[in-house]
């Protein structure tokens, strides 16, 4: 019987870390062109999109969403609100974002994880003072007073929010020229403090924000290129930034506070259900094939026959499936106590 363990936790060096396989798919952070860390592309979307949705793709259309989170998005569409998107750890919230994104062709997702110190400024540009300063007094220490000023766009990068909201045409939109919005996640939106919700209505409202720093030089220098959340320069003229094409904008909750009533006339709202067993053997085959879906029925059963009111997330089901098929070779309480383990309920007292 083949051992599946690359740690054996015997204190002796060993170098077993080779026979480590690749990793699950969703846990690839390797872009398809082979370059970590190349910059913003083609390659990098393609690898995003492999994560979110799985690498056989085509299967996506197979998800069968309910009606109601077809028409949701279709309202937010139509209507160019916000999502907002609520429901439990793992029932899809964030995927939603990177479907709509895939299917209608609309490039790279711009994500903003909000935590509790999120401010609205950390999502529309950060302007960095302190490099430029240092710059400054580096450049006159070795030209002295002939030293010019650095441009000061090179120290301002929008956000997410900030790049999503910039004007088609001038670079931020993902197909130069285009009318095409650009897809934003805010991610987890009640992890913010109580202020950011309120913070942002007048943004959403009128997908449009001031960067102060080139507004009070604008008369000198109208236009400014910034370095935009993709890594591209991008012109921006008289020190404001106004949408032209409103972006497609999903807020994900785990339901875990309420939100302003001025914040939710704003935005569409969609609560997603846990997925039905059709999803999920959808959700399995197209990020580990129909072979993981066969071996792993026992654990999926397991899966939807939890007891109502339990937390478990879909990703939890896939780490179990992935790990168990693994781990072929070991025991079978070994493989069922590797699926208990990953399988707890995220509610449940430690």
């Amino acid at each position: 019987m083949s051992d599946w363990r690359i740690y054996r936790g015997a204190g002796l060096p060993h170098d077993g870390l080779r026979r480590l396989p690749e990793p699950p798919p969703w846990r690839d952070f390797t872009f398809t062109d082979g370059a970590p860390g190349a910059a913003e592309g083609a390659a990098t979307e393609e690898a995003d999109a492999a994560r979110r949705l799985g690498v056989q793709r085509q299967l996506v259309e197979n998800l069968h969403p309910r009606p109601e989170e077809v028409e949701a998005v279709n309202a937010a569409l139509y209507l160019r609100r916000p999502l907002l998107v609520t429901g439990n750890p793992g029932t899809g919230k964030s995927t939603l974002a990177h479907a709509v994104a895939h299917e209608l062709g609309l490039g790279r997702v711009l994500r903003w994880p909000i935590v509790s110190r999120t401010t609205l400024q950390d999502g529309l540009y950060h302007y960095d003072a302190i490099g430029r300063l240092q710059d400054v007094q580096l450049d006159r220490a070795v030209d002295g007073e002939r030293a010019e000023r650095p441009p000061i766009g090179s120290y301002i990068r929008l956000g997410p929010l900030g790049t999503a909201l910039l004007p088609t045409g001038s670079g931020g939109a993902w197909e130069p020229g285009g009318a095409l919005p650009r897809v934003l996640l805010v991610d987890e939106l009640d992890k913010s403090d109580l202020d950011l919700p309120n913070d942002l209505l007048n943004v959403l409202e009128e997908g449009e924000f001031t960067i102060r720093e080139l507004e009070r030089s604008a008369d000198r220098e109208p236009v400014t290129d910034v370095l935009t959340d993709d890594g591209r320069m991008v012109p921006v003229t008289g020190g404001r930034v106004r949408c032209t094409t409103f972006p497609f904008i999903v807020l994900t909750s785990n339901g875990e506070r309420d939100f302003p009533a001025a914040l939710l006339r704003r935005c569409i709202q969609l609560e997603l259900k846990p997925p039905t067993e059709k999803q999920l053997a959808a959700m399995v085959t197209a990020h580990l094939g129909e072979q993981a879906l066969a071996e792993g029925e026992e654990y999926i059963q397991r899966f939807l026959s939890r007891d109502p009111g339990q937390v478990v997330a879909t990703d939890q089901l896939l780490n179990a499936l992935f790990l168990t098929q693994r781990a072929a070779g070991a025991e079978r309480v070994t493989r069922n106590r590797l699926a208990e383990m990953l399988l707890r309920p995220l509610d449940r007292p430690r």
